[in-house]
């Protein structure tokens, strides 16, 4: 039996998650600060780009892995491909500073009050967690082409060899 790992991220309203399940849609648009309130990053800036959205914890392993994919994905991919995590209180400036100090992560990381994880997760009543991490493959046409959360059969996407033919699709 295959035990699935996660960690959550509490949320006033509750989600909905699973693979594939909260694509082909428009991708809600957004404009969210970084964690110091020097830049704030709206989707729209992006138009034209594939656009990869992480939902992350810094506390979780996991996410740890996609961060480093993600930051091989920038190397590769340079300014075709837009990357942005976004983490959900508890995490602050100092979490989020730490973290990519430590780990030497260069993707902007920026922070959502819950507003924008729950349009993307499509929030419903009875859940009151979601698992992280999570991530959004948006096309350059700003439509969700696919998700994944973290699970043993998309482990290869978080991991990376699974994510670049995914990005190589789109940026034909």
């Amino acid at each position: 039996m295959i035990r699935r790992l996660s960690c959550s991220v509490f949320l006033i309203a509750s989600v909905l998650s699973g693979s594939g399940e909260l694509s082909n849609r428009r991708a809600p648009g957004f404009a969210l600060p970084s964690p110091d309130y020097t830049h704030f990053y709206d989707l729209q800036d992006y138009r034209g780009k594939v656009v990869l959205i992480d939902f992350m914890s810094t506390t979780c392993p996991h996410c740890l892995l996609l961060s480093t994919t993600l930051e091989k994905v920038k190397q590769k991919y340079g300014d075709k491909v837009a990357i942005l995590s976004v983490v959900l209180p508890p995490d602050n400036q100092d979490t989020v500073e730490k973290y990519k100090n430590v780990n030497h992560i260069t993707v902007p990381i920026v922070c959502d009050q819950g507003q924008m994880t729950i349009s993307y997760m499509q929030a419903r009543p009875g859940m009151s967690h979601i698992d992280v991490p999570h991530l959004f493959v948006i096309d350059k046409q700003g439509t969700i082409r696919n998700d994944f959360p973290y699970s043993d059969k998309d482990k290869g996407v978080f991991e990376g060899p699974a994510l670049f033919p995914e990005i190589d699709k789109l940026l034909k």
